[in-house]
């Protein structure tokens, strides 16, 4: 699994050169009420083995959660269900927020 810092994530997805990543929010729908990335797709973690089968295992994957702990634990599971370019993001939506977009509301 590769970590991905937040600046890393918003120039990888500002670069019209490279294929966009699926931003993977597992986090719960309360929480992506309340902040997230533009054109993140919502599973939550507790719902991701029942629904890995709907994401293309060869396409470019970044989890993301609050903090990092829940997405690297479901990047870990991907993996280990043949995903093959898995990254999970360093300090999660918290770090986005500190990092890329100071506007975004924290909790």
């Amino acid at each position: 699994m590769q970590h991905l810092t937040p600046p890393q994530l918003a120039e990888w997805m500002a670069d019209p050169s490279r294929p966009k990543p699926l931003v993977l929010d597992v986090r719960e729908p309360w929480e992506f009420q309340t902040c997230r990335i533009e054109g993140a797709t919502l599973i939550p973690m507790n719902t991701i083995p029942a629904r890995h089968t709907e994401l293309d295992p060869d396409a470019p994957v970044v989890c993301l959660c609050h903090h990092g702990a829940r997405s690297m634990q479901v990047a870990a599971f991907l993996e280990r269900n043949g995903f093959t370019q898995v990254s999970n993001l360093t300090g999660g939506i918290h770090a986005w927020a500190g990092q890329v977009d100071a506007s975004m509301p924290t909790y």
